[in-house]
């Protein structure tokens, strides 16, 4: 392809992203040109909302990074700058520089009553549990009871499941639960 101009390649890179993000929306990033074209294309993540799935995205993040900085914000701690982000990874900004053209900060105040505090079912207390809305006390127990002995839940299918919940007491924990 040396013989198509810079610009030419670029669109024609750009269209075959924009059909891959069409084709899966949680495509992930294979290098620092497909996150340039992505943030042209306006693909954001939001730091402080994303989830394990949507920073797997971005080339060289592990799993285990990508679990810690949702379990950060979910804790109560936003990232508000890129230097917050570089921190909470415990790298420097140099090394998620390329990642910028993605990323969307954003600071939403914790008494927001458009946002719910979000807690991991897998490491909640039974206090917790209690604070949310609607959850009757014995479904609480039941949820530390079946994590303790049958494992961590996958995600709310699963705990619906091991649980059996109705389908209705499921769909209102959506809005509780990251998992």
């Amino acid at each position: 392809m040396g013989w198509l101009s810079d610009d030419w390649q670029w669109l024609l890179e750009k269209k075959r992203l924009a059909a891959k993000l069409k084709k899966n929306p949680y495509y992930r990033f294979q290098s620092e040109r497909e996150i340039e074209i992505a943030g042209e294309l306006g693909v954001k993540i939001d730091v402080n909302r994303a989830t394990v799935d949507e920073w797997l995205r971005l080339p060289g993040i592990s799993i285990i990074q990508a679990k810690k900085l949702v379990e950060i914000v979910n804790s109560g701690i936003p990232l508000l700058c890129i230097e917050d982000l570089a921190a909470a990874l415990g790298v420097s900004v140099f090394q998620i520089q390329p990642w910028r053209p993605v990323l969307y900060f954003s600071y939403y105040l914790p008494d927001s009553c458009y946002e719910n505090e979000r807690i991991n079912p897998n490491y909640a207390t039974l206090n917790q549990l209690q604070q949310i809305p609607n959850l009757p006390p014995e479904i609480a127990t039941k949820i530390i009871r079946e994590r303790e002995t049958g494992g961590e839940y996958r995600h709310m299918g699963d705990l619906k499941n091991r649980l059996d919940l109705d389908p209705q007491l499921a769909y209102h924990l959506l809005r509780y639960f990251q998992f």
